[in-house]
């Protein structure tokens, strides 16, 4: 189970992936999911916003879907959730037509059974990392205050 991936895993996923369904993403701009997403768009990657709760609406050029059913294929899935709800996720991942190479959980997010159960299945488990601040590291974009929200406020 990879609980701390090398960076050289994480640059060949963040190279070799094009999409990424963000599970629990917010239309608040102000929340993490959100500008999280936000930024792999930017970097061009495709997003597929997952939020039962915002199903229908408009993110990111895309209508958020309910849930990885309605997902279509993906590169990554990126989870937003608690840690209790990725058991789920994985097994939403799993049972997917075409499935993920990647489930990735995002800082604060780790849960060892349903990580291996990925990984026994043959998809790479990034854990307790952001994607959005590994690219900055890894491909250097991060500022010299250590981070970058990716946010242009017009008052500056």
């Amino acid at each position: 189970m990879t609980v701390t991936p090398s960076d050289d895993l994480l640059r060949r996923v963040l190279r070799s992936s094009k999409s990424f369904a963000c599970v629990g993403v917010s239309p608040n701009p102000v929340r993490p999911s959100h500008y999280v997403a936000r930024y792999l768009q930017l970097k061009g990657f495709r997003i597929v916003s997952v939020n039962p709760m915002h199903a229908g609406t408009r993110l990111f050029g895309g209508t958020v879907v309910a849930d990885l059913t309605e997902a279509g294929q993906v590169d990554v899935i990126d989870i937003f959730r608690r840690p209790e709800h990725v058991p789920d996720i994985v097994d939403a991942a799993l049972a997917m037509p075409v499935r993920p190479s990647v489930i990735w959980m995002q800082i604060g997010v780790t849960h060892a059974e349903a990580a291996a159960k990925a990984e026994a299945e043959g998809l790479t488990v990034i854990q307790d990392r952001c994607p959005k601040i590994e690219y900055q590291r890894l491909f250097g974009e991060l500022r010299m205050g250590g981070f970058n929200t990716g946010i242009i406020s017009s008052k500056l």
